[in-house]
C-alpha cells in the first residue's frame, strides 16, 4: 500500500500593519508563492485591517485580534489560544508587538516561532525603544530571518547568535508590472501646471528616515540646471505638511508635487523616467525593487540593502545618504542621456528577474522550515 503524502505545512503570519506596506506585500507574495506546498494564516492586530481583507480577497485565511497588544498578557493569552486552535507548524513574526506576543505565545502554546528582520529606523524616541526591545525579545526566536546580508549584520551586531540569522532577500512580482500605459504617464502630468519634460518618482512613508527633505533639496538643484525636469513623491505620513512647506519655500510649487497615498504606484512607476529613493536607512527597499521590475533606472542611496539589488553604473547609481549635491548630480546625469537611462532600466530589470524572484524567496524558506523545524 502506498504511504500518504504529507499533510502541507501550515505557517501562520502574525503582523500588525495599519495600512498595507513593504513588509505586508513581501508576506503576501511568499503566501501566493507558497500555494499548494504550505498552507498559509494570517493573525493580526486590530490595526490590520486593510491586510485582512487584501489576504481574504488573495484567498487566504485571515483572523483578527480583539487585544490592541494592552494588557500584554491578554494578548499573549488570546494569540496562544489561536495557536492552540489553528495549529501551526510554526508562527513567523513581523514587527516588535509581534515578535514580543509572539515569543510569549507560542512558548505558552508549544510553537516554534520565527522573526523576521526587516529593517530598524529609529524615526524617533518610541521607535527607538520599541527597536530596543525587539532586538532583546529576537534573541528567544529559533531563527531570525534578515531581508537584506546588511540588515543580517545589523542583527548579528545586536546581539542575536549568528548561527541562529538566515538572509532571505525580499522579492518583486515581475507580473504586476505592464508597459507603461500613456494614460498613466497623462495622469503624472496633470499633477503639474505644464507639460515636463522628464518625470522622476519617489516613493515611501513620509517619515524621517525616508530623506525625503534631502530630495526636496536635490530637486532644487535638478530644476537650477534642468527646468523641466518634475519630481512626484507618492505617500503618506507624519512629515506632509513639512514636506509642503519646503517645497514651497524651495520655490518649486511647479516641479514638485505630492500625490499622497495611491494604491496604483504600480500602473505610475513605468511611466516615469527615473526612480530615486533618499533613505538614510532601510532593510532592502520594495519601492527599489519594484522600479528595477519597470525598467526604470533608479538613484539611490547607498543603504541597507539597496546595493544588493542595485549594482552601481549598470541599473543607475549609488550615492551616500544625506547628500543632496550627489543625489542631484546623478540626477542630471541620467536624464541627460535618455539612450544610457533605457540600458539602465533594462539591466535594472535583468537584476531583479534574475535574483529577487518570489519562486526563489519561497524556495529558501522552505529549506530554513526543513532545517530548523521539527
Amino acid at each position: 500500500m502506498a504511504a500518504s503524502a504529507p499533510s502541507p505545512r501550515t505557517v501562520l503570519h502574525l503582523v500588525a500593519s495599519p495600512f498595507v506596506g513593504g513588509p505586508d506585500r513581501q508576506m503576501l507574495g511568499l503566501a501566493v508563492a507558497q500555494r499548494g506546498a504550505e498552507r498559509t494564516v494570517f493573525l493580526g492586530f486590530p490595526e490590520g485591517g486593510a491586510l485582512d481583507e487584501r489576504v481574504r480577497e488573495a484567498g487566504f485565511e485571515s483572523h483578527l485580534l480583539a487585544s490592541t497588544g494592552r494588557p500584554l498578557r491578554a494578548a499573549v493569552r488570546e494569540v496562544a489560544a489561536f495557536l492552540r486552535q489553528l495549529s501551526p507548524d510554526v508562527v513567523v513574526t513581523h514587527g516588535y508587538k509581534p515578535d514580543l506576543v509572539g515569543l510569549l505565545a507560542a512558548r505558552r502554546a508549544g510553537v516554534p516561532q520565527l522573526a523576521v528582520s526587516h529593517g530598524w529606523t529609529g524615526a524617533t524616541f518610541r521607535v527607538r525603544v520599541n527597536e530596543a526591545v525587539d532586538k532583546l525579545v529576537m534573541r528567544g526566536a529559533r531563527r531570525v530571518v534578515a531581508v537584506s546580508h546588511r540588515q543580517g549584520q545589523r542583527v548579528k551586531d545586536a546581539g542575536i547568535r549568528a548561527d541562529r540569522v538566515v538572509v532571505i532577500q525580499n522579492a518583486v512580482d515581475l507580473s504586476r508590472f505592464a508597459p507603461a500605459e500613456e494614460g498613466a504617464r497623462r495622469e503624472i502630468e496633470a499633477f503639474f501646471p505644464s507639460r515636463p519634460e522628464r518625470i522622476v518618482i519617489a516613493a515611501g512613508r513620509l517619515s524621517p528616515e525616508k530623506g525625503f527633505d534631502d530630495l526636496v533639496r536635490a530637486a532644487r538643484k535638478v530644476v537650477d540646471r534642468m527646468p523641466g525636469v518634475a519630481f512626484l513623491l507618492v505617500g503618506d505620513g507624519p512629515l506632509r505638511e513639512n514636506l509642503a512647506g519646503a517645497v514651497r519655500a524651495a520655490g518649486l510649487d511647479g516641479n514638485f508635487a505630492l500625490a499622497g497615498f495611491r494604491s496604483d504606484l504600480d500602473r505610475l512607476l513605468p511611466a516615469a523616467d527615473l526612480f530615486v529613493q533618499s533613505s538614510h536607512t532601510e532593510g532592502l527597499p520594495n519601492v527599489v525593487l519594484e522600479a528595477g521590475a519597470c525598467a526604470i533606472p533608479i538613484v539611490a542611496t547607498d543603504v541597507g540593502g539597496t546595493g544588493e539589488a542595485l549594482e552601481d553604473g549598470r541599473g543607475g547609481f549609488l550615492v551616500p545618504p544625506r547628500e543632496p549635491e550627489q543625489l542631484a548630480a546623478r540626477i542630471v546625469e541620467v536624464l541627460s542621456d535618455p539612450g544610457a537611462a533605457r540600458r539602465m532600466g533594462e539591466e535594472a530589470r535583468r537584476r531583479i528577474q534574475a535574483d529577487f524572484t518570489f519562486a526563489a524567496k519561497a524556495a529558501a524558506y522552505r529549506r530554513m522550515y526543513e532545517e530548523c523545524l521539527p
